[in-house]
């Protein structure tokens, strides 16, 4: 029984030197970074915002980290107004999010210069609509899924591209989908 017990404990001993060790290369891999993306997201408007303009062009701030294969990353998200000349006027939307994605790397190849991009996320999205003086907004919170690629051109210096579909689910504004492109600075 003294045996079993010693090798039990010697084994245990082995197991978490090498987790704390995986833990510690991990530390070593991971890497701060900020980012600048241009999107195009096309909405579903619906109700009393059906006529609004479906497709936008934004900008995107992001700050993240990256611990080796898995990563977290807060984003900010701003469109310009977009402007439709109705019957008795023009209506005037704009749609800004934020919020939180946590991604998954699958590195490419021997060097490491290629990433497959998955991702999982929330956000709060803001929309705006101005007809006639009027004027209407609203937030909601919705969950964002997507894929992409990633070309690591230097230690600090990557491009990215994603794909990704976001369900808002409110009255006016029920779901996006949109494409990202842009580049990291990785600390």
């Amino acid at each position: 029984m003294k045996k079993t017990l010693l090798l039990a404990g010697v084994a245990c001993a082995l197991i978490s030197t090498n987790a704390s060790a995986g833990w510690s290369d991990m530390a070593k891999n991971s890497k701060l970074y900020v980012g600048a993306d241009y999107a195009f997201t096309s909405y579903d408007f619906k109700g009393s915002l059906d006529e609004a303009k479906k497709s936008y062009n934004s900008g995107m701030v992001n700050i993240g980290t990256r611990l080796d294969r898995f990563g977290a990353e807060i984003f900010g998200q701003w469109s310009g107004k977009r402007t439709k000349d109705l019957t008795d006027g023009k209506l005037k939307t704009k749609v800004n999010a934020y919020g939180l994605d946590l991604y998954g790397y699958q590195p490419l190849g021997c060097e490491g210069k290629y990433d497959l991009l998955a991702t999982i996320g929330v956000a709060d999205y803001y929309y705006k609509a101005e007809s006639n003086g009027s004027s209407d907004s609203n937030n909601r919170i919705g969950w964002r899924i997507g894929g992409g690629a990633m070309y690591n051109m230097t230690d600090h210096i990557s491009a990215r591209v994603v794909g990704r579909y976001a369900y808002i689910g409110a009255k006016e504004l029920n779901h996006a989908a949109e494409v990202t492109a842009g580049l990291r600075y990785s600390f």
